[in-house]
């Protein structure tokens, strides 16, 4: 598991880099254009309660295939999407399948809707055109029936998916208030395709970068440079990916950071690296204009902060022991970092300047520290507890007190908030190969992302 000593030869055998970013090669999908209006009536539960929402089985405006497919792949999926925050109580789809099949959106007979309690009601339309597809939703309060929210949607119909998750998170902002997740990515290391790289010392391991849905849908390779590359992070701005790369010298192999501009196909390299300068594990800056990293450049690994663009360096660390795994604080005025100075690896903070240095946590082991975005004042880290590893969450708001996330099965490592800091992403063998999990916060709604190959360090895009 552990990440700060790595082995910087590991892949000296690996022959020449070619790298490049196939993903830049798809257009940065938009949000679907959508026609605003405004919330007029609320929808709330009774008692205090999260509202009970149904969802009707959208209606497929044309008989063709491709249209009844959409519609059911937008149904299925923003169904799943409004479970996944727990803002509301879904009422089943063997429930609402009762109800007799919607002909039309704009005349919903809703005593049939009152008969099972709802609070809410979403129904949908999907219509081909000849430019692509609009989609059309009513949310109704059921009491009243009266609409909430309505929308109407047009673009391609090659990805129902994303109707459903700006659905989603439309509804979500509308009537809780709350910055759904449904349009996030997630990136993550891979070794999927099963690639190794022949060299005089053996077969070496490749693992790439892959991007997929908040909920693993739809992954995608992203890197094709036929090496070991790791730890990507998501730039601010969702435009670009740093991550760690072991790139081929003249006589040995070593890590530096690389920065892929995702749809501008531009692969960066701002640190210039070379085995006696190595740099990995980056971190933005919640601006986006700067970049914490580990480095050996002055014989030991350190903390380092820089310029987007590789200017203005400088050291913030300076001890023998191995400091390395950075992450910002929202305010981009503190860094939080794993040191073994006093023994076993523990989580430290420190000012964005390097000063105030101060232990975190006094555990048995401590490594991979995440801090948490607003309003959440929280970092989440892996912590070794018998045999392998837990999440566990350490709340400043809270005295320092430290909760553990994770169940104690498997190891579970490498914690990445959701942009809304309500889940946790992370990857565990509680399943025998390394995957990728998702977990909320409160230790509730564990699922699995990923499942083919082994898959790790996952990091969530904003």
């Amino acid at each position: 598991m552990r990440t700060l000593r790595v082995n910087f030869l590991a892949m000296a055998a690996l022959a020449g880099l070619a790298s490049l970013t196939v993903f830049a090669q798809q257009q940065q999908p938009p949000a679907a254009p959508q026609q605003p209006t405004e919330v007029t009536v609320p929808i709330v539960g009774a008692g205090g309660l999260p509202p009970k929402l149904a969802i009707a089985p959208f209606v497929a405006a044309s008989p063709d295939a491709e249209t009844v497919a959409a519609a059911k792949t937008v149904t299925d999926v923003l169904f799943d999407d409004l479970a996944f925050e727990r803002e509301f109580y879904m009422i089943g789809k063997d429930v609402t399948a009762t109800v007799p099949k919607l002909t039309s959106i704009d005349d919903v007979q809703m005593d049939r809707w009152r008969e099972l309690n709802a609070n809410g009601l979403v129904v949908g339309t999907v219509q081909k055109t000849a430019s692509g597809a609009v989609v059309r939703i009513k949310v109704i309060e059921v009491n009243s029936g009266r609409v909430s929210i309505g929308k109407e949607y047009s673009g391609s119909i090659a990805n129902p998916r994303l109707y459903a998750h700006t659905i989603s998170d439309e509804i979500h902002q509308q009537l809780r208030g709350l910055k759904g997740v449904a349009r996030t990515k997630l990136a993550f290391t891979s070794d999927r395709d099963a690639e190794r790289m022949k060299g005089p010392q053996g077969d070496r391991e490749i693992k790439e970068i892959y991007l997929a849905d908040y909920d693993g849908a739809g992954p995608k390779r992203v890197t094709v440079s036929k090496t070991l590359n790791v730890a990507p992070v998501w730039s601010p701005d969702g435009q670009a990916l740093a991550y760690t790369s072991y790139r081929m010298g003249q006589f040995s192999v070593f890590q530096d950071i690389i920065v892929s501009l995702l749809y501008k196909g531009v692969r960066q390299t701002p640190l210039n690296g070379d085995p006696n300068n190595q740099n990995y594990l980056p971190a933005w800056s919640p601006d986006g204009s700067k970049m914490a990293f580990t480095s050996n450049r002055d014989g030991n690994p350190e903390i380092y902060v820089v310029n987007r663009d590789g200017s203005g360096l400088r050291r913030l660390t300076n001890h023998s022991a191995i400091d390395s795994t950075p992450t910002w604080n929202p305010a981009g005025t503190q860094i939080a970092w794993t040191s073994d100075r006093t023994g076993n690896p523990q989580i430290w903070f420190m000012n964005a300047d390097g000063t105030g240095q101060r232990k975190l946590t006094s555990e048995s082991w401590c490594d991979r520290p995440t801090w948490s975005p607003e309003p959440f004042n929280e970092v989440a880290y892996a912590s070794r507890t018998g045999a392998g590893f837990d999440i566990k969450i350490y709340s400043f708001s809270k005295g320092g007190e430290s909760t553990r996330v994770t169940d104690g099965i498997g190891t579970n490592e490498s914690p990445a908030f959701s942009p809304n800091g309500r889940h946790i992403a992370f990857t565990s063998t509680r399943n025998g190969k390394q995957q990728i999990f998702t977990i909320a916060r409160d230790g509730n709604d564990l699922r699995q992302i990923t499942h083919e190959g082994n898959n790790g360090y996952p990091n969530w895009s904003r």
